[in-house]
């Protein structure tokens, strides 16, 4: 799910998360994606997509007149209808002059919950969808989250903001 840097060298098949966070004005950034490294199993190709599908459902409902339980409702059910369990004890988040501010944005929901959207709210959206069973533990370091089944992991994020249109990604290339 995350962890730090180390000795691990990465081999063929393995895949990557990367997730960084910048400071421009006084205003903060998140983002993140994951990556093969080399030629990797089907199976990661297709969490992997799925897990950026559901990013991009989560900024389509990201509109005036939508809640925050729509938003994260397309995330899980993007996830779900392919087979996959979202992280429940990490959430994408407030941004602004922090990187971590309220609200909260689960990667699970109920449409028709939540504080309603309205322009200029910017979050990072980030779902950490699982292959396997939805549990994940940390590890010594206190930092390194792994799952416990040892399934795949993969994770995309994009800081947004809300316009009276379409969501706006202010961390796209």
């Amino acid at each position: 799910v995350h962890g730090i840097p180390g000795r691990r060298i990465l081999k063929e098949g393995d895949i990557l998360s990367l997730d960084c966070g910048c400071i421009y004005n006084g205003f903060v950034g998140d983002a993140a994606l994951t990556l093969g490294v080399g030629r990797i199993l089907a199976e990661a190709e297709r969490l992997i997509r799925v897990t950026e599908e559901a990013l991009y459902r989560a900024i389509e409902a990201s509109r005036v007149g939508n809640r925050l339980g729509d938003v994260s409702a397309a995330i899980q059910e993007h996830a779900e209808r392919h087979g996959y369990n979202v992280v429940r004890e990490y959430t994408g988040h407030g941004v602004g002059r922090d990187m971590h501010e309220d609200p909260q944005i689960p990667n699970w929901g109920k449409c028709g919950t939540g504080i309603p959207l309205r322009v200029r709210m910017t979050y990072a959206l980030e779902p950490m969808l699982i292959a396997g069973r939805a549990e994940v533990y940390v590890k010594g370091d206190s930092w390194t989250v792994a799952t416990k089944d040892r399934s795949l992991c993969a994770h995309f994020e994009h800081t947004i903001a809300v316009t009276d249109g379409q969501a706006e990604v202010l961390t796209l290339l």
